[in-house]
């Protein structure tokens, strides 16, 4: 009976767990298509380089200031409710967008976007560990980052090809279908809180925003994860316009080739995490994502397109979630709900000043040139890896 019982707390694809990789694919898919096609659409409303780069800054700014305060209420609070109500939210932010046709407005709707994905992806990647055994956390981490990874390499390439072929309304019409899924997928879930979390009354928690920022034992591997989302910053920004000016139409390929290469090799990658650490595999990622962005910048046809997504996808789809978990292993469950916050803070962080810089750098240098200044920050993050002590890859075994 012990047996059983030992055997099922270790089991991974729970019904529970299968879910939540699903639904968090549809949240991820009908928010991940708005990040290529709002740049175009905002240029085509006659924004300037710099408020296209605002527009993704505006995003962030919002996401990284709502996430301390979600960290602080998931240190004493179920899950089910915070998930919902994040999902209905993100939801209504989407529908909003056609009745916003002034940069002004658009602004101020992406920090409220902004604001409501900041709460959505940091309670459900919070859920999501709940369930998964703390001996698989980096495969269980790793296919949970799958549905984040095929979200964003796969959605804006739906978007793209709807935004080319009929025009930004469908875009949203699409995104919201997505949207409500991801609603009915997760209010059928049944969510678990952990113990220790059960066993703290709010009263019990004093909040500081800054303590519910930042999670001291895993703080390293998330600055890593900035500096690597900084660099991947131009692509999302600028990777439609720079298209649009070569002239190639099969841009989607992109994203195609990034989703199918994260999955082909996302069941290696996450045992490489289990039984070896972060470190080799940040690095091996890193490099293939410099060198993705190089060829990008070089690409003219489909064919680098093609090559870039193959490579691109290898290295930066695995380096994403393997980085997620190396920031989870190292966090006790009581402080998951921060270190998660942190986590995607920093993605996010990350991307939105780089779109607000190299929004800048955009009135003065083509963007193939961005794509290959942007690269460099891969680089710092295999210096930062390498230079990294023994302290930084040991892992919290105890909750």
């Amino acid at each position: 009976m012990q047996t059983a019982a030992l055997k099922s707390h270790q089991q991974l694809w729970t019904k529970s767990f299968s879910m939540m990789v699903i639904a968090n694919l549809f949240v991820f898919m009908s928010f991940q298509m708005l990040i290529p096609t709002l740049p175009p659409y905002v240029k085509s409303l006659g924004a300037s380089g710099f408020e296209i780069g605002m527009i993704t800054t505006m995003f962030s700014i919002g996401a990284v200031l709502i996430r301390p305060f979600i960290g602080y209420l998931l240190e004493f609070s179920k899950r089910r409710h915070l998930v919902l109500i994040g999902s209905a939210a993100l939801l209504f932010m989407t529908i909003m967008y056609p009745l916003s046709q002034i940069v002004m407005l658009l602004l101020l709707l992406r920090l409220l976007h902004g604001i409501m994905w900041g709460w959505s992806t940091t309670v459900n990647g919070t859920a999501a560990v709940d369930i998964v055994p703390n001996n698989r956390i980096g495969e269980g981490i790793g296919y949970f980052g799958l549905s984040i990874t095929i979200g964003m390499i796969m959605a804006p390439s739906l978007g793209i090809y709807i935004y080319q072929h009929f025009d930004f309304n469908a875009v949203i019409i699409i995104s919201a279908v997505l949207g409500c899924i991801a609603f009915v997928l997760l209010s059928l879930i049944h969510f678990e809180t952990p113990q220790s979390v059960k066993n703290i009354k709010k009263a019990d928690i004093k909040f500081s925003f800054f303590g519910s920022l930042i999670e001291r034992n895993s703080w390293y591997p998330a600055f890593v994860t900035l500096m690597a989302t900084f660099g991947y910053g131009t692509i999302v920004t600028f990777i439609v316009i720079f298209a649009e000016e070569r002239k190639i139409e099969q841009i989607f390929v992109f994203y195609l080739m990034n989703a199918l290469m994260a999955t082909l090799i996302r069941p290696f990658t996450g045992r490489w995490f289990d039984k070896r650490g972060p470190k080799g595999l940040v690095i091996l990622c890193s490099i293939l994502a410099f060198v993705g962005m190089w060829v990008l910048s070089f690409s003219f046809s489909w064919v680098g397109i093609l090559v870039t997504g193959i490579i691109f996808g290898a290295g930066y789809g695995s380096l994403i979630p393997a980085l997620q978990s190396w920031v989870l292993a190292k966090t006790p469950k009581l402080r998951r709900g921060v270190a998660n916050g942190m986590y995607y803070s920093a993605i996010d962080l990350g991307i939105g000043l780089s779109g607000l810089v190299f929004g800048i750098f955009a009135k003065f240098l083509a963007i193939n040139y961005l794509f290959q200044i942007s690269s460099s920050f891969f680089l710092i993050v295999i210096i930062f890896t390498v230079c990294a002590n023994k302290k930084q890859f040991s892992m919290y075994s105890t909750d």
